[in-house]
């Protein structure tokens, strides 16, 4: 079971991104996807997390600019970045709470973490 995750890239103030995160192997089941940040010097950040109906959780740094989305048919979870600003800038990380075929326990999953760099 792994999560890839796409999307990153150089984008100029004010402007948008969209990451997506999708997990794939032997699945039973998917509980909470999200997304967290780092930035150098920083500890790790929440961004978004969304639970399996849906509904979603988003760091006070990114309310408001930030939307996050899930497609459970495709175990995928993506997340729209507006309004995007240089203290956006970190390396975003996909995380899921997956419980797989093989053990049948919850399990908590990393994915590798993509950069987003907001500069003009």
């Amino acid at each position: 079971v792994q999560l890839q995750a796409s999307g990153g890239g150089l984008v100029q103030p004010g402007g948008s991104l969209r990451l997506s995160c999708a997990a794939s192997g032997d699945i039973v089941a998917i509980n909470t996807m999200g997304w967290y940040r780092q930035s150098p010097g920083k500890g790790r950040e929440l961004v978004v997390t969304v639970d399996h109906a849906g509904t979603t959780k988003y760091g006070v740094s990114v309310q408001g600019r930030f939307t996050a989305t899930r497609d459970n048919a495709r175990n995928t979870v993506y997340l729209q970045m507006d309004s995007l600003k240089p203290d956006d800038t970190a390396v975003y990380t996909c995380n899921a709470n997956i419980r797989p075929v093989a053990t049948q326990i919850w399990e908590n999953i990393w994915g590798q973490g993509t950069q987003v760099t907001v500069s003009s």
